[in-house]
């Protein structure tokens, strides 16, 4: 069997009804239900009916791609499927790999990243922090832009604007306070780059805004329990494998305000000597990144039942 790579997407790949394709199968309903019961609420049917304002709401995206990423690992697992290489998750996604190999249980991840989400929110008010994707700009440009229009704002203004998601040499994500970003895009714009689009999201995920959230989640993650990995686990902050759990606790409080790592991540899996990486969960995104960052790299999805088999067939 060819080695492989299996990915989890965050945040922006969810959608009402994303696990009705699964139908009835047992390991999918099983998930639901051990979130459900961790977050004393009916997650399935959030999923299954939204309305789509209600999953958009971060406190409610996190814990439900959560769970949609574990339901499709556990449903590739019971129908045989082999273990990956490696895993590794677009930010939010990463707890999902962490459930995948044993760190956590869903039933602890669930409530986890619903504190997460909820801290996040609370160290920025809707409204005063934004996030734009920046296309068609080498990442190097994209930082140097940020720079350039941070400089438009006196020192201790509580502007701040900064490249935060690396998703693929030509997709760079910013992120910080809405004035900052909005000059950041004028900015970046000028100096050539072939679109600024601001995102719909509700905080400004990664920046260094969001160090509030981060240090209630280094509370909580000091009283969670953490298993010793299965499957070594390639995280966003640092694009390294940890194995020692206090390290793995580190890198998650730091990837809370810290960039996502996504191009390099890619290329480090590469480096292992695995050409084959198939996202986990919702929707093509991972999938899509993946050729873009290397085209030698082949990037699958697996969302149901025929993205199931076809998987099984690559890797045979």
């Amino acid at each position: 069997m060819t080695e492989f790579a299996f990915v989890f997407p965050g945040q922006g790949s969810q959608s009402v009804g994303m696990l009705d394709a699964w139908g009835d199968h047992p390991e999918v309903a099983l998930a639901v239900q051990e979130a459900s019961d961790a977050l004393g609420e009916d997650v399935g049917l959030l999923i299954k009916e939204g309305p789509k304002e209600a999953l958009a709401l971060t406190t409610n995206t996190q814990p439900v791609m959560l769970v949609a990423g574990v339901a499709a690992w556990r449903v590739w697992c019971a129908e045989g499927g082999a273990a990956p290489s490696v895993v590794a998750g677009h930010s939010l996604g990463e707890y999902s790999a962490l459930v995948a190999s044993g760190v956590l249980t869903l039933a602890q991840a669930a409530p986890l990243v619903r504190f997460r989400a909820a801290a996040m929110q609370e160290a920025v008010p809707v409204g005063t922090g934004a996030m734009a994707a920046i296309l068609g700009m080498d990442s190097d440009k994209v930082i140097a832009g940020c720079a350039e229009a941070q400089a438009f704002f006196p020192p201790g203004s509580g502007e701040v604007v900064e490249a935060v998601n690396f998703n693929d040499p030509a997709q760079t994500v910013i992120a910080g306070s809405k004035a900052a970003v909005e000059k950041a895009c004028e900015v970046l714009k000028a100096n050539g780059a072939k679109r600024a689009l601001p995102l719909p999201v509700s905080a400004p995920f990664h920046s260094s805004l969001m160090k509030p959230a981060a240090y209630k989640l280094r509370e909580k993650l000091a009283t969670t329990p953490l298993a010793a990995p299965r499957i070594p686990v390639l995280n966003n902050i640092d694009v390294s494998v940890e194995s020692d759990v206090d390290g793995i606790r580190d890198a998650l409080f730091r990837q809370a305000f810290g960039p996502v790592r996504w191009v390099e991540c890619v290329r480090a899996i590469k480096a292992r000597g695995i050409t084959t990486l198939v996202e986990c969960g919702p929707g093509k995104v991972l999938a899509g990144m993946t050729k873009r960052i290397d085209d030698e790299l082949t990037g699958a999805a697996l969302y149901d039942p025929a993205t199931l088999a076809e998987v099984k067939n690559l890797l045979a």
